[in-house]
């Protein structure tokens, strides 16, 4: 099923890339996994041109036909102790009617493939523990706790709120 996907990078100048893009991010946000909240009117409003104004940033598409179904945002990073760039990735959402069936999986190969283009030595993302089915994803990709010394124990994402 998943071979019907179109799966590429998203143009932040086209109106239907920007519509696709807030509308994906809105549906994340109003999901239980995404906080259960509405963007504010000012994320809808300015979310895209902001993106497009940081060349660290780029947002990965899918499409079932012409129908937008999954979004990957990613904002490149620096790994200090490789001197090199990493790309965090930061949204993946699909919509509920498509997810199980190989959408994020494309997306994050997409994103993948552009953090190698962009010379990045790893990427990085965050996933609620509860999210069972993200976390099978995310291992059977490749990702895992982010750990320097295992008596150290792996990284705690945290966040302050400014």
């Amino acid at each position: 099923m998943a071979a019907s996907f179109s799966v590429r990078l998203a143009d932040y100048a086209d109106a239907a890339d920007a519509t696709a893009i807030v509308m994906l991010l809105d549906a994340y946000a109003r999901d239980r996994a995404g906080g259960a909240e509405a963007l504010s009117a000012y994320a809808r409003e300015n979310l895209v041109r902001e993106l497009a104004a940081r060349p660290q940033a780029f947002s990965v598409l899918a499409f079932d036909g012409d129908a937008p179904v999954g979004l990957v945002n990613c904002i490149e990073g620096f790994s200090t102790f490789k001197c090199r760039p990493l790309v965090n990735v930061h949204d993946v959402a699909v919509l509920e009617s498509h997810r199980g069936r190989g959408v994020a999986e494309q997306m994050l190969r997409v994103a993948e493939q552009e953090a190698l283009r962009r010379g990045a030595v790893k990427m990085t993302l965050e996933v609620l523990s509860g999210n069972r089915p993200a976390l099978r994803l995310y291992e059977r990709i490749g990702y895992a706790g982010y750990q320097l010394d295992p008596a150290m124990g792996t990284a705690q994402f945290m966040q302050k709120w400014l």
